[in-house]
Order: C-alpha cells, then sequence, then structure tokens
C-alpha cells in the first residue's frame, strides 16, 4: 500500500513539473508573439547555462594578466563603475524586449517614429561590426597565445604568421562543431567552462602568490608609468585602460541567446549583472595578484613568448612546465569562450537576416529544421572569421586593430541606445506594467493594442527589471558618460609616438563599414527593412 501511495505521488508529481514546464514554455512563447516574433529556437538555456554563458565571455581574469601590469588598479575601477552603470541600462532594456536581436531592436521600439528605421538599421551593423570583430580577433588571439606557450617549451621556435593563421582556423573548428551539433550540447557546455573558469582562477591565484617574491603596498596603489609617453599621466591611463575594457568586453553576449533561453525577462538581467559581479570580483583579485607578484618588469613586458602573463609564470615558478601549465589553463578557457562568442555572432546576425537588415538576408535567416539552429548564420561568421585570419600573413598590424574595432563597434550600439532610453524615461515615455495593465483592464488601452507591445510604433512598458525614479537616471548618465570616454579613446594609438606600425587603423575599418551598409541602405535595405518585423 505504502508503495502503491509512493507511485502514485510520484506520478502527481511529475504531472505537475510537466504541467509547470509547459505553462513556463507557453508564458516564454506568448512573450516573445507580444514582440511581434515567432518562437522558431529551442529554449536550452536555464539559469547556470546563460549565466556560464555571459560570465565565460567576458573572460575579465584572464583578460587581466593578458594585460599584464599597464592595467591599473584605478583604471580597473573606473571601467567597473562604468559596466555597472552600462549593464543595468542593457538589462532594463533586455527586460523589455528579450529578443535576439537586442540593440537594434531597442533602439526600434525607443526611437522617434521619424527616425525609427534608420537608427535601428544603424544600430544593427555597428553590432554586427562588433560581435564579427571579436570572434575573429579572440581567435586570432587564442592562436598567438598557443605560439607563446610553445615558444617557452622550445626557445628556438619561430612564430610564422600562418601557423597563427592555421592556429585560428583549428579554434574556428571547434567552436563552429559545438555549435552546430545542436540540442543541449551547448547550454551543458558553457555550464561546464563556467565551472572551470571559476576553479582555473584559483589553480592560477594559489601557485601565483604562494610562491612570487611581493612587491609593496606602495608600489601597488602609488606607482605610476606612462611608457607611451603621452603628455599627461591621466590621458596614459586613460589610453592604458582600454586593455582592461577589452577584458570586460561582450557584455550583451546573453542578451543575443534571449530567444533560447527560459523565462529571459527575468533570467537575462540577473545572468548579465551575476556575471559582472563575479567577473568584476576574480579580475580585481587577479590584477592585484598580479601587480604584487611581478618581478622583473621590463622582461614580462619584451618576453619573447609575447605574453607578460608566462614570463611572470616562469619568473615565480622557476620552472617551464609549471609555467607551461598555469598558462595552458589561460589558454584553454578562451578557446572553449570562443564556442559562445561564436553563438552571440551568429545569432545577432541571424536575428538582423530575419529583419531583412543584411545583404542575402533569405539565405542567413533559415534555422535548420533538425536542430533549431540557424546554422547558415553560425558558417557564415566562421567562414568571415578565417578570411579576416588571412589578413596577418600580409599585416599583423591591421588585424591587431580588430580588438578595437569590437569594442568600439559594440559600445557606439550600446551608447545609441543608452541615449534613447534617457529620452524616454525623462519625458514619461515608458509604462510601469502595473499601470498598463491598469489602464487595459479599465477600457484605456484596447485589446488590439495589447497584443504588440516594446517594438517599433507600440506601447513601450517596463519589464520585470529596471531601476526607478532618480536612480535610473543617474545610472543612464553614467552609462553614457563611460561608453563615450571609452570609445573615444578605443580609437587612440598605444604610444604618441605614430608609427605605421603603431598606429589604430580601427576607425578607418569601423567608419568603412558602416560606410558600406550605409551605401547598402541607399540602393536596397531601404526598400525590405522596415525594422523588427512583425510576424504575427
Amino acid at each position: 500500500m505504502e508503495a502503491l501511495k509512493m507511485n502514485n505521488w510520484n506520478h502527481h508529481s511529475a504531472s505537475r513539473e510537466i504541467g509547470m514546464s509547459r505553462s513556463a514554455k507557453r508564458q516564454d512563447e506568448a512573450q516573445l508573439a507580444r514582440l511581434g516574433k515567432r518562437e522558431v529556437l529551442t529554449r536550452n538555456f536555464g539559469f547556470m547555462a546563460v549565466l556560464g554563458f555571459s560570465a565565460t565571455i567576458l573572460m575579465t581574469w584572464e583578460g587581466i594578466l593578458s594585460g599584464g601590469p599597464a592595467g591599473t588598479v584605478y583604471g580597473y575601477f573606473f571601467v567597473w563603475t562604468g559596466l555597472a552603470a552600462t549593464y543595468s541600462m542593457l538589462s532594463e532594456m533586455a527586460s523589455m524586449a528579450p529578443t535576439t536581436g537586442g540593440q537594434y531592436h531597442w533602439c526600434s521600439m525607443l526611437a522617434p517614429k521619424s527616425t525609427s528605421k534608420f537608427s535601428s538599421y544603424v544600430t544593427g551593423w555597428l553590432t554586427v561590426v562588433g560581435w564579427q570583430a571579436s570572434y575573429a580577433a579572440t581567435c586570432y588571439i587564442s592562436g598567438v597565445m598557443i605560439q607563446g606557450i610553445i615558444i617557452l617549451m622550445h626557445p628556438d621556435y619561430i612564430p610564422h604568421a600562418w601557423h597563427t593563421t592555421l592556429l585560428s582556423w583549428a579554434i574556428v573548428a571547434f567552436s563552429v562543431m559545438i555549435n552546430v551539433v545542436g540540442g543541449s550540447l551547448l547550454p551543458r557546455f558553457e555550464g561546464l567552462i563556467l565551472v572551470i573558469h571559476v576553479l582555473g582562477f584559483f589553480a592560477v591565484l594559489i601557485p601565483l602568490v604562494y610562491m612570487a617574491d611581493h612587491n609593496s603596498a606602495q608600489y601597488v596603489f602609488t606607482t605610476w608609468q606612462n611608457s607611451g609617453e603621452w603628455p599627461t599621466q591621466t590621458l596614459s591611463t586613460f589610453v592604458g585602460m582600454i586593455g582592461t575594457v577589452f577584458s570586460f568586453a561582450g557584455g550583451d553576449a546573453a542578451v543575443h541567446m534571449a530567444e533560447e533561453t527560459k523565462n529571459p525577462q527575468k533570467l537575462i538581467p540577473v545572468s548579465l549583472m551575476s556575471s559582472l559581479l563575479i567577473n568584476g570580483i576574480l579580475g580585481f583579485a587577479m590584477l592585484l595578484a598580479t601587480l604584487f607578484c611581478i618581478g622583473d618588469l621590463q622582461a614580462a613586458i619584451h618576453t619573447p613568448t609575447g605574453f607578460p602573463f608566462i614570463e611572470i609564470f616562469y619568473q615565480v615558478t622557476k620552472s617551464r612546465g609549471s609555467a607551461c601549465a598555469m598558462s595552458s589553463i589561460m589558454v584553454f578557457l578562451p578557446i572553449c569562450a570562443m564556442t559562445g562568442v561564436l553563438a552571440t555572432a551568429s545569432r545577432q546576425f541571424w536575428a538582423f537576416s530575419r529583419d531583412r537588415g543584411v545583404p542575402g538576408w533569405r539565405i542567413w535567416s533559415r534555422v535548420s529544421e533538425s536542430t533549431n539552429i540557424p546554422v547558415n548564420s553560425v558558417w557564415l561568421t566562421a567562414v568571415i572569421s578565417m578570411l579576416l585570419g588571412l589578413i596577418p600573413l600580409g599585416s599583423s598590424v591591421a588585424f591587431n586593430d580588430l580588438t578595437s574595432m569590437s569594442t568600439s563597434g559594440l559600445y557606439l550600439s550600446y551608447i545609441v541606445c543608452c541615449i534613447l532610453l534617457l529620452w524616454r524615461r525623462c519625458t514619461g515615455g515608458i509604462m510601469e506594467m502595473n499601470d498598463y495593465r491598469s489602464r487595459n483592464s479599465s477600457g484605456v488601452v484596447s485589446e488590439a493594442d495589447e497584443d504588440i507591445i516594446n517594438t517599433a510604433g507600440a506601447k513601450i512598458v517596463w519589464g520585470p527589471f529596471h531601476l526607478k525614479g532618480i536612480f535610473g537616471i543617474v545610472a543612464n548618465i553614467v552609462a553614457i558618460a563611460y561608453l563615450l570616454i571609452v570609445t573615444f579613446f578605443s580609437f587612440f594609438p598605444p604610444t604618441a609616438k605614430i608609427t605605421a606600425s603603431t598606429m589604430n587603423y580601427s576607425a578607418c575599418g569601423t567608419v568603412g563599414v558602416m560606410l558600406l551598409s550605409i551605401l547598402y541602405y541607399v540602393l536596397r535595405a531601404r526598400k525590405v527593412f522596415e525594422g523588427p518585423i512583425i510576424e504575427l
């Protein structure tokens, strides 16, 4: 009898779980429908998966070491504070409209009707530039890092450019394999990498702190350097801060996986803010450890491996094998993170294609019927990265500026959205959800108006996450100020003495791509692109 009762209880419990799962699925579909979009992707990402996706793409503590001692404590706090305000704005907009399109969708819903179409188009292309450049640059940098480890173990090795290209292509192939398999492989992989991301931090930090000779607190907190020979120390600090900025790049990654995430209105904002907190703490701890434990600074800067952190590990451990093991963690995690960067870049491109913003949109907007993944966009992003990987065969300087293009492209798209959000919140253009529902129940808002919200021409309503009153306005202003400063300095060369090899050509690349996109808009896109399409 007891066994029969237990079986009945298990049956009813399972039925309730299935019912709750179906109810949650219907709620996610209804939310997407209110934004005018059909459910075509599979929602395989839960909280841990999307948090792993967001946190590991940032690679903050890994990036801090790669930047070496140039990233100062005070510059780090400036970036962290500015990003806290920026992420809160992204979280607000993601909570309002959790779509894969992200910035260009938000721009469309927030901009005045007269400028909604064009501003959405430009913002979409800025995001395309940012994410495509991010994927190509990080794949290449990961290849260079592998060569750095080879040089550590075999000092007579000569790192030819074509070796780097082949290594970056191998990383592309690995990330494509994880992405195109489909099912729950990618979210499970991202959850696993989150665990390795945290454990790897301690695997590097503990031997670094324990074995190294420590510098004084005065050296860490009061020693300023101007290796770029800039006119003022302040200018030098802002230019050197870009390394820290790049280590935090990719904050909107989880946004572009919104249509594959369960309950995205709540989970996307939570994952964004949680990833900033986790990576901020880990990054700051690693920054302090690096500054306290760094030995011969000039040897680290001029190391033949090309990466100061490899030389620091070697100085600390006095063993090539130990330094190789610690450096391998630093290389393994970015390579794994490329799966998430590829997913983000391809999903954003797919969404923009779905709304007819790119040439050949019919091809890139297709979704595989067997895996529910935009495979064509995945392959296109991979091919673009491989083609860009050929650039270093002719000029490594031109390719290195892709890192600046990734920062400027994404940050410019944030700026447009944040400015429009500030305008809407200061003019009362966004309704509270409770007020909206109250107006609807009283007949002020018709049923037809309730069907579509938070898209071009429709009512704009706050989502579950938003900062109220003066706190939201202050955070919005801080975010805009921070983004303008960082974008401005992302176009600066690393040193005041500019030569052909030190010039930053990223402005030419960013402006060039945007001019081509505007030309396409004039010739073709203005006839087919109307902003986010209402599919329902």
